[in-house]
């Protein structure tokens, strides 16, 4: 709790308590709009509400426009100081068009529920809040605060790749606004992800009368599913998860094809291309006679990992210390 030794921090909780009904009508405001990753329109919806909320406190709004995805938004605020801080977040999505009405914000005790609050307008939110309480003070310490906010984080399509690496290296501190673990714990890596479409050829036949002439591609699929369910565990942190299949016409035929997709994951980059050339193994190995299966990216060349570092584990006790 603040104390004597640190009025400052006095005058910030008083501001953000004080704020408190401000903030939950804004987070119910941009909960209340549909902003799934593929739906453009929500997406810059909300991102004109958190530009205007950013320009009213005094930072320089630079909005990247895009013709297919939601666009993305970096903010700018220099102060008097020179330690250059990067707050990420994200204003896509994991839902659904309708899921807004379906499930308005709700508050149930100390816990607030509604599309897109925890994951991640609220954090978005808190940082703007933040923002607003430094003000409330009179404090400009930082040299540069820079706010990025992407439309791409739910997605394997990632247009912002770039611009965070860009916008990443351009600063002291990069801190993303998403929430922590369950329990509070401060999250210092994230694995690296890619997906890959695996596609099996094989040949149609009659299931009744000559199933010996065809090859089934279903089965082959099936077989290689099993096997790369069987890379989990292989290192630390290393996963594979067969997500949508699809694959065969009617039963009384022979599948002449079937595709997966395919997500795998590990905690290094080394690791991750490690996971993908076993997988990759295993879809080169004929599992039914007649059957071929090839394996490619599925929307792009997947996240690198948040690997650990020496900075960032300064930067975690750095937090720890304020905290």
């Amino acid at each position: 709790m603040p104390d004597g030794n640190h009025p400052e921090l006095t005058e910030i909780v008083a501001h953000l308590e004080a704020a408190r009904d401000r903030y939950m009508a804004d987070l119910t405001q941009v909960c209340a709009i549909d902003s799934g990753s593929y739906l453009k329109p929500g997406i810059d919806q909300v991102q004109s509400i958190f530009a205007e909320r950013l320009a009213g406190l005094g930072f320089t709004v630079e909005r990247i426009a895009n013709r297919e995805w939601g666009d993305d938004l970096i903010a700018r605020k220099r102060g008097s100081g020179s330690a250059r801080v990067l707050l990420i977040g994200h204003a896509d999505t994991v839902y659904p068009e309708g899921e807004a009405a379906r499930r308005p914000v709700t508050v149930q005790g100390d816990i607030v529920l509604g599309p897109g609050t925890c994951d991640m307008k609220a954090g978005i939110l808190t940082g703007i809040y933040a923002a607003e309480a430094l003000d409330a003070i009179h404090w400009d310490g930082l040299g540069l605060l820079t706010m990025l906010i992407v439309s791409d984080e739910e997605i394997e399509q990632r247009h912002s790749v770039e611009t965070i690496r860009r916008e990443g290296s351009a600063h002291d501190v990069v801190l993303t606004l998403e929430a922590a673990r369950a329990n509070g714990d401060i999250v210092t890596a994230r694995k690296a992800t890619r997906w890959f479409r695996i596609d099996v050829t094989g040949k149609a036949a009659h299931a009744g009368v000559e199933p010996e002439k065809g090859a089934s591609a279903v089965l082959a699929l099936a077989r290689i599913i099993d096997a790369a369910h069987g890379l989990n565990g292989h290192k630390r942190g290393m996963t594979v998860n067969a997500g949508r299949i699809s694959g065969g016409t009617n039963p009384n035929v022979v599948a002449a094809e079937a595709s997966v997709l395919v997500d795998i994951r590990a905690w290094t980059n080394q690791e991750l291309e490690e996971l993908a050339a076993a997988l990759q193994a295993i879809v080169a190995t004929e599992w039914v006679a007649g059957c071929t299966a090839t394996m490619q990216l599925n929307g792009g060349p997947g996240m690198p990992a948040m690997e650990r570092s020496p900075g960032t584990a300064r930067l975690e006790e750095h937090c720890q210390a304020i905290a």
